[in-house]
């Protein structure tokens, strides 16, 4: 992968969690259900094409191995939280969950294609 390609990847998973962390609270707080939806089309659907929905798209991918951007936002928000005094120990049952979430989400795809 060219270096350039390497920048803008960091760069698109960068400013994923980035955004999860500035604006998703905020708009649940001030909405409240509606605002977690609202953060879902607004952030996720706006960095989504950031991403990968223009011609020249920030994460570039090289073959055939397809990374989603949830990893982007777990592995950000997560440093972020532990960064600002949050317990590791008390993250780990929603580690899991999210775990065979994936793992459970991995098999239906699997199995619909």
């Amino acid at each position: 992968m060219p270096g350039q390609a390497i920048i803008t990847t960091i760069i698109g998973a960068f400013i994923f969690p980035i955004f999860i962390r500035l604006f998703w609270g905020r708009l649940v707080n001030k909405f409240g259900a509606i605002g977690g939806f609202l953060s879902a089309i607004i952030i996720v659907g706006t960095i989504w094409v950031m991403n990968h929905g223009i011609e020249k798209h920030l994460i570039q991918q090289s073959g055939s191995t397809w990374i989603d951007m949830a990893w982007a936002a777990a592995i950000g928000v997560f440093t972020a939280s532990v960064v600002a005094g949050g317990k590791i120990k008390k993250s780990l049952p929603n580690i899991g969950s999210a775990i065979v979430g994936g793992i459970c989400g991995g098999i239906v795809l699997v199995l619909m294609f």
